[in-house]
């Protein structure tokens, strides 16, 4: 069996239409809009391919009009294009996003899985670096034999004991240094962390379209083709 794994799309249909694996399901972690410009396209597709699907805190800020609790550097440019996506989306994508679960926990050719888009204790809001010895207790707490998370928008594979905690990164805004989309894909036990080049100057363009402030525009098209942070 070979699934797809992706989190943190963030509205970026380039990057989600551009990945070329074959798979037998798609699993996606979270965060569906906000940031990028086609948060119903990315709904509408992941709505009719995928097989699960986790609640992450933008979709749940959409959901419930509730703040998605970001980081400073993120504050501002997250209210504004989530004003944008509440605009643009119709009732029943919203409803789509509300009704999303805060993890899942499934097995797959005898592999316990443990989803969720942030940590298993703080499924939409926690936030915790790779290398944190937090992911001990963590990974334990699950009880699964493969942990996915995404929300950092950094990849990472890590072994805790006998235990597997994977975050594929981010599909439509990574935050590694280059605008590459970042997945994962497990198959036959074995996960393994990938990138992907997508027309990622088409997104650029539609971004300088999007009804936000000129400076908010210019830091999202910034973040896109160089995979940093928004400049202080």
């Amino acid at each position: 069996m070979r699934i797809l794994i992706l989190s943190d799309i963030h509205g970026n249909f380039e990057a989600l239409t551009s990945i070329d694996e074959k798979y037998d399901e798609l699993w996606v972690l979270g965060d569906l809009v906000n940031y990028g410009p086609d948060p119903g396209a990315v709904i509408d597709f992941i709505r009719s391919t995928a097989t699960l699907v986790i609640c992450g805190n933008h979709d749940y800020s959409i959901g419930y009009s509730q703040d998605p609790r970001c980081s400073p550097a993120f504050r501002e440019m997250a209210e504004a294009t989530r004003r944008f996506s509440d605009s643009v989306l119709t009732f029943g994508q919203k409803h789509y996003l509300r009704h999303l679960p805060l993890y899942v926990e499934v097995k797959r050719q005898g592999t316990k899985f443990y989803l969720c888009h942030a940590l298993p204790s703080s499924p939409l809001f926690g936030y915790c670096e790779a290398d944190s010895p937090q992911w001990a207790n963590e990974a334990e707490e699950t009880g699964a034999d493969v942990i996915l998370v995404g929300h950092t928008h950094v990849p990472a594979l890590r072994m805790i004991r006998h235990r597997v905690v994977a975050n594929p990164g981010s599909l439509g805004q990574p935050k590694t240094g280059g605008p590459e989309a970042r997945y994962a894909v497990w198959e036959n036990g074995k996960i393994e962390l990938k990138s992907q080049s997508y027309p990622f100057e088409t997104t650029v363009a539609k971004v300088s379209n999007l009804p936000i402030e000129a400076r908010l525009r210019d830091e999202l098209r910034n973040i896109l083709r160089t995979g940093e942070l928004p400049r202080a």
